[in-house]
């Protein structure tokens, strides 16, 4: 079993391109993995509780859980839209959810990992934290990525978090799949180094904040957010499910665990924070899950805020370029674990290219000639001639390079093999040309040869894409009539001769019509009102 998790969003604000990003990235290696023929368990959903949410629904004159149940139905649309293939929806105000927090709580507190204080500090209201002397800038005062900082004195619960500190620094050292890409596991043990002067507080009072999962043991206070929050990962998997449960079987889905965040919650939350927590309830290394953290979308080399006003709507950029354009765009133009800029020439150019003009028109190209200089029949000569073996070689270098690049999350590189194979094909036409083997009767065979590895590689290809771009990979199988052919096939087990002798192939229909621009589209305008006249 294959257990992947994103990071639940939080319900204070509408759903933009970051969190389509990651939604589509966690999609696309779901799919990847049930291509596989593994069985897999996508997970997200929604983060409700929060100081926040409880001040937004205020400004708004409704409650809480209808401010909260406004913008998850915002991200529910959104994910249905995009084609998320989630098999669990996490919400924290589900029942489930909150017995899972509260037994946990009861459990830690009960071990005396868990006691109560009074304290006096600085806190961010827009982070729901305190700060400490370590969060200061060089002059003494709070960045602005704090907001509004307040002093406060008040009592409250903590986490004993300081005595997780030698464990978890030992683990992060030893492990090589807790946090990837490697670089960002570098990030965190430097964070370790400075994270254990203080205890974590886990409750907020009542008083300042009422909308949160009751302590079972103090009623006079909620449970901090984030604590809440990160349990998500476990409860929805069945942690402490009770009999009968619709939950899943907890022991199926775990340890198998990779949780998909942005860089921005790696320190402190699930970094430090999340797996002191397993730690502490019991989890064995073996069963901590891994992180695969990715990087933003910047604007123009800034990060992405709704204080800059520079926030991007996915749901803006589905309308204007469609939804393929846009799943295509969010994995193949940022490497994983880095930041890349958002641009949408550069979205139209990525789709035109790779999509529109090279492996939309090798599939039209070579379903065309198949129909015109074959009857739409494939026909498989014995035997390769120089360049035929090399376009064999490609195909089979693409497969290794783009299962390779999968299975370390790397979506973009995975495409970018799948291009440059798409690219040979192309050329190997022009090399051919099988317009003018067909002029030739001696040649047919020679002819026959070319247009059948041409639809083999692009039954191939098609395949491969159906992670990224599930529909428009059954568009082209269903032209290549190869879905039935492939229908046991799984990445590994790929070889060459998918089209058998004899097959029959459909006429093309475009699969990625091109994007214009407002320019093309006045001309195409224009040139169709001439015609009409």
């Amino acid at each position: 079993m294959f257990y992947i998790t994103t990071a639940i969003d939080y319900t204070n604000g509408s759903p933009h391109i970051g969190h389509a990003y990651e939604k589509v990235l966690a999609d696309v290696l779901a799919r990847w993995h049930r291509m596989q023929g593994e069985e897999v368990y996508l997970l997200t959903g929604v983060d409700q509780h929060g100081q926040k949410v409880q001040q937004s629904a205020e400004k708004a004159g409704v409650s809480p859980q209808e401010y909260a149940n406004e913008v998850t139905a915002q991200f529910i649309a959104l994910w249905k839209r995009l084609g998320i293939s989630y098999d669990g929806w996490a919400a924290t105000t589900d029942p489930r959810h909150e017995r899972c927090v509260q037994r946990i709580l009861m459990e830690l507190k009960e071990r005396g990992l868990l006691y109560k204080k009074s304290y006096t500090g600085f806190y961010s209201v827009r982070q729901e934290q305190f700060l400490t002397d370590k969060e200061r800038r060089e002059g003494g005062d709070f960045g602005p990525e704090w907001g509004d900082v307040i002093e406060l004195e008040e009592e409250n619960w903590y986490f004993r978090l300081t005595d997780q500190a030698e464990w978890l620094k030992g683990f992060v050292e030893k492990s090589s799949s807790f946090v990837l890409p490697n670089f960002r596991k570098q990030e965190l043990l430097y964070a370790i180094e400075r994270a254990f002067d203080n205890d974590l507080c886990i409750s907020r009072p009542k008083e300042r904040l009422s909308w949160g999962i009751p302590l079972p043991f103090d009623p006079n206070f909620v449970t901090y957010v984030w604590f809440d929050a990160l349990i998500n990962y476990i409860s929805f998997a069945g942690y402490l499910a009770e009999e009968g449960s619709a939950l899943p079987r907890f022991e199926k889905l775990w340890p198998a665990a990779c949780e998909v965040i942005g860089k921005d919650i790696l320190v402190p939350a699930h970094g430090i924070y999340w797996p002191a927590m397993l730690h502490a309830i019991g989890l064995p290394d073996e069963d901590m899950p891994g992180l695969l953290v990715h990087g933003w979308w910047n604007l123009k080399g800034s990060k992405m805020s709704k204080t800059l006003g520079n926030i991007v709507d996915p749901n803006e950029l589905a309308d204007k370029f469609g939804v393929e354009a846009l799943r295509y765009y969010l994995v193949r133009d940022i490497k994983t674990g880095h930041d890349a800029d958002f641009d949408p020439d550069r979205l139209v150019m990525l789709y035109n290219t790779e999509l529109a003009n090279d492996l939309g028109n090798l599939c039209n190209r070579s379903l065309n000639m198949c129909m015109k200089y074959s009857g739409g029949i494939v026909s498989a000569p014995e035997g390769d001639d120089e360049l035929s073996s090399e376009l064999r070689l490609s195909l089979s270098k693409m497969e290794s390079s783009f299962s390779d690049a999968m299975n370390q999350a790397q979506v973009s590189e995975a495409l970018a093999a799948l291009n440059a194979h798409v690219k040979a094909c192309n050329s190997y036409i022009e090399q051919k040309q099988p317009w003018a083997l067909a002029k030739s009767p001696e040649k047919k065979s020679e002819l026959d040869r070319a247009l059948g590895h041409l639809l083999e590689s692009c039954a191939h290809a098609a395949f491969l894409l159906g992670c990224v771009l599930p529909d428009a990979s059954s568009r082209m199988l269903t032209q290549l009539d190869a879905a039935r052919l492939l229908q046991d096939k799984t990445p590994d087990s790929l070889a060459w001769g998918i089209l058998p002798a004899g097959h029959s192939v459909h006429a093309p229909a475009p699969v990625f019509p091109r994007i214009l621009s407002e320019e093309e589209k006045a001309r195409s305008a224009a040139k169709m009102a001439g015609r009409r006249k």
